[in-house]
């Protein structure tokens, strides 16, 4: 009898232990994937691989690793930066800053591009050093240590694009394509590193190390041209102007028309306003009533928008492009 009890009491402890353990691996998912956790992820992650790359790189006199471990040096630097942005621009619109601190996110993307942009150049200017002069390298060490290095940042990038997909970070989808072009580069020294190893020449290893340039390079541009568009209050993307414009077109029975319409993005903050125009004889809380349920209908489809919107009574001109049924004021 007091076997089974005992057996029962650890059959218990046993299910406790794993509810717990279940709970605290939900919680700690639910902690990478919000912004602050999926930077402070990418940071500890990130230094584990450097500090790999540059013992590494040492013992095998690597040119491509010693590359791909100043980008992920700069990676570090650059997800710092974004970890400062982020928090920055969850800070709520104040006084000085009425539409809020979103483009913060910007900036940090566009600092993560000059540093990608700064670590392609570095990786050109090292590999025609090594063209030009030579050295011998040790393969081994390095094929290891790239494979790691692919899995993990695969990984890891995925993540990050799970998490700016989520939340609309800018500056979190910078992260994720910075390190997403550190998978390709990593394959390609891979390649380079095998190659080296099976025809032993060496200036496979520079030469695969200048194609890893151009990935990153690429990488540094779309990161720029994103940053770029957030920071100069490009209107929003086609997709989007596309949901806009189907909710002002469901509500045709009801406006006569609209126009002015403008759309910009700070951080994950979309910005919108635009002029409607209603029947004339329409009462001031019937059009103001109409103007409260077409932003609210915006903000069910467009996540963190936020939308002005500016009500004009018709004229005659209007008629011809006016959609509302049977309405007395039609010009013949």
């Amino acid at each position: 009898m007091d076997i089974h009890c005992l057996i029962d009491r650890i059959d218990r402890s046993e299910k406790i232990e794993t509810a717990r353990g279940k709970e605290l691996m939900k919680s700690l998912i639910q902690k990478i994937s919000t912004r602050t956790g999926a930077v402070k992820l990418s940071i500890v992650v990130i230094i584990c691989l450097v500090i790999l790359k540059v013992f590494i790189s040492i013992i095998s006199r690597s040119i491509s690793i010693s590359a791909q471990a100043a980008d992920s040096l700069l990676d570090i630097f650059s997800i710092g930066i974004t970890l400062i942005a982020i928090n920055m621009s969850s800070v709520p619109a104040d006084e000085e800053h009425p539409f809020g601190h979103g483009k913060a996110e910007g900036l940090a993307a566009l600092v993560q591009a000059i540093l990608v942009l700064g670590a392609g150049i570095f990786i050109i200017y090292s590999s025609v050093q090594r063209i030009l002069h030579g050295t011998v390298i040790k393969p081994d060490e390095g094929i290891a240590v790239m494979i790691i290095s692919i899995i993990v940042s695969f990984a890891l990038s995925r993540h990050l694009h799970s998490v700016a997909r989520a939340t609309d970070s800018t500056a979190i989808d910078a992260s994720a394509r910075n390190i997403s072009a550190d998978v390709y580069s990593a394959a390609g020294v891979l390649i380079g590193l095998l190659l080296v190893r099976i025809t032993k020449v060496a200036i496979i290893d520079p030469i695969i190390a200048l194609i890893m340039a151009a990935f990153v390079l690429k990488a540094g541009y779309e990161v720029t041209l994103r940053a770029m568009h957030e920071l100069i209050d490009y209107a929003l993307p086609k997709e989007e102007q596309a949901i806009l414009e189907k909710c002002l077109g469901e509500h045709d029975t009801l406006i006569c028309e609209y126009h002015a319409m403008r759309s910009r993005r700070a951080g994950n903050e979309r910005f919108i306003d635009l002029h409607i125009v209603m029947p004339r004889n329409l009462s001031f809380e019937d059009s103001h009533a109409m103007c409260d349920h077409l932003e609210q209908d915006i903000k069910t489809r467009l996540k963190s928008a936020n939308v002005i919107i500016h009500a004009e009574p018709c004229i005659s001109e209007n008629c011809p492009k006016c959609s509302i049924p049977d309405c007395d004021l039609r010009s013949a």
